[in-house]
């Protein structure tokens, strides 16, 4: 069983990618945005502030209620449900974080 997405999860994520491409600093100048996935849906979000600016990198809090399973007492966002994965969107296509480290290390599209 897949575990909810929360904040620590994803900066292991970026620990995990930190070098590969696989991270919005090193992605950003090839077009990629940091977005998030509802693999149950399909449904692709971008990463946004709370107040719906875009985002420059992952952040949880400005996401839809619905992806949302729990918040701590402040309001903000705990975690999402399990079956949201983080990625990025280039040209309309979502791209998992895997996905972006290939083609960032493939060269400029």
């Amino acid at each position: 069983m897949k575990k909810a997405l929360s904040g620590t999860a994803l900066q292991r994520q970026n620990q995990r990618f930190q070098g590969t491409g696989g991270r919005s600093q090193e992605n950003r100048s090839q077009g990629f945005r940091p977005a998030f996935m509802d693999t149950d849906t399909l449904a692709i979000y971008a990463s946004c502030f709370v107040d719906g600016r875009l985002a420059p990198v992952h952040l949880i809090d400005g996401l839809p209620d619905v992806l949302i399973v729990a918040r701590f007492s402040s309001g903000r966002v705990a975690a999402l449900k399990a079956s949201v994965i983080p990625g990025f969107i280039r040209e309309e296509r979502f791209y998992t974080r895997d996905e972006a480290a290939q083609c960032v290390s493939a060269g400029p599209a």
